[in-house]
């Protein structure tokens, strides 16, 4: 399929909920070395309550609908990673309000627009080993791939996107933490696969799980 409209958003945040909370444990057990020990619990509650605020705004743009629902996101997940995820929903949201269905150019427009909203949110930039290293990396790869094949449909360039991602993450092991808790214990870092940049791939994951079958 080339595009999707509103009627299948939904089923989208259902397949990234349950990709988030299939990996729910693992971020736990990788931020207790690293952070709190909750960015399972937050991203579990955060993107398992989405499909419902979705169901609960009255809205036919579905780019409107998304930056909508990831503000209402932001109270129940007010968190720093919780921010930075609604914070992401909400520009990317924006940023195809002027489109009815997507495709895979929206489907990169809105990948942008979420790195950008996490950075300007989270004053974060590639390589400061956060969640915007797999998101903007899934975003470049996406780019690249489309500069190359324009006609590329919604299910392969969210593969794309996925490779991206996954790319970016592994980019983080060699990273040096900047922010929170990751900052101070430095020598637990090394080497690992930064926690976040997991939650973002593992939320592109689950959208592609979903883009792939439509």
């Amino acid at each position: 399929m080339k595009e999707f409209d509103i009627s299948k958003l939904k089923g989208m945040f259902d397949a990234v909920a349950e990709n988030i909370t299939a990996h729910a444990d693992e971020l736990c057990e990788m931020d207790a070395k690293m952070g709190d020990g909750d960015l399972g619990l937050t991203m579990k509650k955060g993107f398992s309550a989405l499909p419902g605020l979705l169901d609960e705004i009255q809205e036919e743009n579905f780019g409107k609908k998304i930056a909508k629902a990831g503000m209402k996101m932001s109270s129940v997940v007010p968190s720093t990673m919780g921010t930075l995820m609604s914070s992401g929903l909400m520009n990317a949201g924006k940023a195809i309000s002027d489109l009815s269905t997507m495709d895979a150019n929206g489907l990169l427009r809105y990948l942008e627009a979420f790195a950008e909203g996490i950075a300007k949110r989270g004053k974060c930039a590639r390589g400061d080993r956060t969640v915007l290293d797999s998101v903007s990396a899934a975003a470049e790869k996406l780019k690249a791939a489309l500069e190359a094949d324009p006609s590329m449909e919604i299910g392969a360039a969210a593969a794309v996107a996925l490779q991206g991602a996954e790319e970016g993450t592994e980019e983080t092991r060699n990273m040096e933490p900047k922010f929170g808790k990751a900052a101070v214990h430095k020598a637990a870092a090394a080497g690992q696969r930064d926690q976040g940049a997991c939650a973002g791939l593992y939320m592109i994951e689950g959208m592609a799980n979903y883009l792939q079958k439509i």
